[in-house]
């Protein structure tokens, strides 16, 4: 393939093809990377078009679980890819403020604060349990005194929830901060009713007539849309269906110019999908809006047998726990590394392993070696610019070991493997990559151990073979550098070997 900087072309499974470039191509991608440096990778494949991710939206009724943790590591790397491939990525989290849900979390707070009082109280039989309830109950006597002992249940019942609802909000906020992930927006459910979404969303849809009323309930035919059967909108009793929230949720998304949007999900999710886009069918919306990514929930494992951390909760690992006992790079990464469709078993052993078995030191490791190669070297990696890297007569042919030359070619995928990842919304790609490349690194850190094999040395004696070798070993660390950080993982300068 003269002419195109590429030497062959391989199948790297359905729909996508692995390019291996030329030699000469190689030798100018080293040097781009170093002038690219965190730029290195980025691509205007979304043209600056405007994408919203949705992700967590967990209830206000608890602590994270796992299932949020894995949907915030994998919405914010998707989100991450997105930004990076063009697009403007906008960040949302729905906070379910609404339903029966939040009034069993208020009842529930309502006895445990009556109890803390010596008032005997029953506990409602879908309340919610765990030690954080309990917690919250004494926070609120200690905030507010028994001024609510006294009051109506519907007004005591209130102000528990309402109290209930902002700690656990904080919580939730501190633990995704703690987590590397961030959000544009909250985006209250409650607000949908309290500014008249819902009823206009009724209205509309009335209005399209898909809407017929039965046994005195309001009901959507989503059949006519491809659903499996038409939908309740309203029940008898007046109350909507986690179905009519949704949808005016969605068409506010559209309303503020959001026309492509991916909603990620617990797999438990599924069964709302058709009837969401068939309502948002109905009222003019395209077919297939949202894009829906629907990951597997995650398990704990410790020697094969399944583990619970929980402490909080009352009977499930939250995402704080795990991230305390292993670290949030890690939770992070091992939440990323499987296919999202894939039921996730979050090995503990491996997680407390700190040496290069472990995925995430392996990675660490590379990148850290790499800077302490240009200590050795005299320079600060900190503050090393492109010119003392790449200087004019630069000589990248005399890298001539295969060793030398695989690594340049893996490090000349970076960008379509970013790419790639973005457009099949696949963030464990990335985490594929450096895993492979990181193998590669260190392999290649060690075979040029200057005492046992001076040939392969980074630092050689001829200052041309050295200039070169230090060009690539910026190269490897620009982009590792910008892999991790494409997943939230932090690539350390140094590193303290530890060994579990």
């Amino acid at each position: 393939m003269d002419g195109t900087g590429i030497a062959s072309v391989e199948v790297a499974g359905p729909g996508f093809l692995n390019f291996r470039l030329s030699a000469s191509r190689v030798f100018s991608v080293v040097v781009e990377i170093l002038r690219r440096g965190e730029l290195y990778g980025r691509s205007g494949d979304g043209q600056g078009r405007s994408i919203m991710v949705e992700f967590v939206s967990a209830n206000p009724t608890g602590p994270l679980h796992l299932g949020h943790g894995r949907q915030a590591a994998l919405g914010d790397t998707l989100a991450n890819l997105l930004d990076w491939t063009g697009w403007a990525a906008y960040r949302e989290y729905y906070y379910n403020d609404a339903g029966r849900q939040i009034e069993r979390l208020g009842e529930s707070v309502a006895c445990r604060y009556l109890r803390h009082f010596g008032v005997q109280a029953d506990f409602p039989d879908d309340g919610y349990h765990g030690a954080y309830v309990v917690e919250i109950a004494e926070r609120l006597a200690q905030a507010e005194g028994d001024r609510w002992v006294d009051a109506e249940p519907e007004e005591r019942h209130a102000a528990c929830r309402r109290f209930a609802v902002r700690v656990l909000r904080e919580e939730q906020d501190r633990d995704l901060a703690h987590f590397g992930v961030r959000f544009d927006r909250y985006f209250l459910e409650s607000s949908l009713y309290t500014d008249g979404a819902v009823d206009a969303t009724i209205a509309a849809l009335r209005e399209t007539g898909h809407v017929y009323d039965r046994d005195g309930a309001m009901w959507l035919t989503t059949t006519a849309f491809g659903d499996q059967k038409d939908r309740v909108m309203v029940k008898s009793d007046g109350s909507p269906t986690y179905f009519l929230p949704d949808v005016a949720y969605h068409m506010s998304k559209w309303r503020r110019g959001f026309h492509e949007v991916i909603n990620v999900q617990g797999s438990d999710h599924h069964g709302t999908v058709d009837r969401v886009r068939a309502g948002l069918q109905a009222l003019g919306r395209p077919r297939g809006y949202p894009e829906y990514l629907l990951h597997q929930m995650v398990t704990v494992e410790r020697s094969g047998v399944e583990v619970k951390l929980s402490k909080r909760s009352g009977g499930y690992t939250t995402l704080r726990e795990l991230v305390e006992a292993v670290g949030a790079d890690v939770v992070r990464y091992f939440f990323l590394m499987r296919k999202p469709e894939a039921h996730l078993v979050f090995d503990l052993d491996a997680a407390l392993d700190h040496s290069d078995r472990n995925p995430v030191y392996k990675s660490k490791y590379a990148h850290a070696r790499m800077c302490s190669i240009f200590r050795k070297a005299g320079m600060d990696p900190d503050s090393m610019t492109p010119d003392q890297l790449a200087p004019e007569g630069l000589d990248l042919s005399l890298l001539e070991h295969p060793r030398e030359r695989e690594l340049m070619g893996r490090l000349g995928e970076f960008p379509e493997l970013v790419r790639r990842a973005a457009r099949a919304r696949a963030p464990h790609l990335v985490c594929e990559y450096l895993e492979h490349t990181s193998g590669m690194v260190n392999s290649w850190y060690h075979a040029g151990n200057p005492t046992r094999n001076p040939d392969l040395a980074v630092l050689a004696g001829d200052p041309a073979l050295r200039a070169a070798r230090l060009a690539l070993t910026g190269a490897v660390r620009v982009v590792l550098r910008n892999a991790l950080t494409l997943v939230g993982v932090q690539a350390p300068t140094r590193m303290a070997r530890r060994v579990s």
